[in-house]
């Protein structure tokens, strides 16, 4: 059987001289990317649609800053001697930045420019309603999804350029907000990109054995199968990569 390996946010990022996906290593690395979907109505807010276009990176990030923020308020009782206890007053969306590099010195094209372009059109609704809602994306990275959220901010920096003027290098800074109503691979308590263990079948192993071996119950395999959005689970071959939550988000992913 083989090992369960966890994995965090911030796992596996590039060296400070980040070097291309290319060559033998293609088959190991896991390209980071950011899909962007249909905004749908939901309950509070909205939810992924249909998807619109892919971003990949170039260059995995080296680092994801994520951010949740909580309002907490104290009411000073007259003549206390001791601060009231703090009343939650309710949670922020959860943030996250990230960099995305991108170099096209060897092609001397415009494709920096158009993946750039790109990133700045998700920042614009698709229609101008007033009611209209941004396009959501959605960070990916091997079995990392993150909350679905919009993007609220693109900064892009071109760094070199062709002898034409055309940009051929660019560092890009993009900021996603968490939209409410939506479902994604994350834990609500924290807000962050969930740790989880990551398990890699092997000749033998059933859903339901998994089940067992992590959560002690052979019958909870129903709800591994949701989780790791599996139809068919008796057609589950030697190499797949099955996300293993803890025990009380995979309740939550079921409820």
């Amino acid at each position: 059987m083989g090992e369960a390996t966890a994995l965090s946010a911030n796992a596996g990022g590039t060296p400070a001289a980040p070097m291309p996906l290319g060559g033998d290593n293609r088959a190991q690395i896991d390209r980071a990317s950011i899909t962007v979907h249909e905004s749908k109505p939901a309950v509070g807010g909205a939810a992924l649609g249909a998807q619109l276009d892919k971003i990949d990176f170039q260059f995995n990030p080296k680092e994801l800053t994520i951010a949740k923020t909580a309002k907490w308020e104290r009411k000073p009782a007259k003549s206390a001697q001791k601060a009231a206890p703090p009343e939650f007053k309710g949670a922020e969306p959860c943030k996250l930045t990230l960099e995305m590099f991108f170099d096209a010195s060897g092609k001397h094209d415009g494709s920096v420019v158009a993946v750039v372009e790109k990133l700045f059109n998700c920042c614009v609704p698709s229609s101008d309603k007033p009611t209209a809602s941004p396009p959501l994306v959605q960070f990916h990275w091997g079995p990392i999804k993150s909350f679905p959220a919009f993007i609220t901010s693109v900064s892009a920096k071109y760094t070199v350029f062709a002898s034409d003027g055309t940009p051929i290098r660019a560092v890009c800074t993009v900021s996603l907000e968490e939209m409410p109503g939506g479902k994604g691979k994350q834990n609500p308590t924290s807000g962050s990109l969930t740790t989880k263990k990551v398990h890699r079948m092997v000749s033998g192993d059933t859903l339901a054995s998994m089940a067992y071996r992590e959560y002690g119950d052979a019958t909870r395999w129903r709800e591994l199968a949701e989780f790791n959005d599996i139809d068919d689970p008796l057609r589950i071959g030697s190499g797949y990569t099955l996300l293993l939550p803890d025990a009380e988000e995979l309740t939550r992913a079921e409820g």
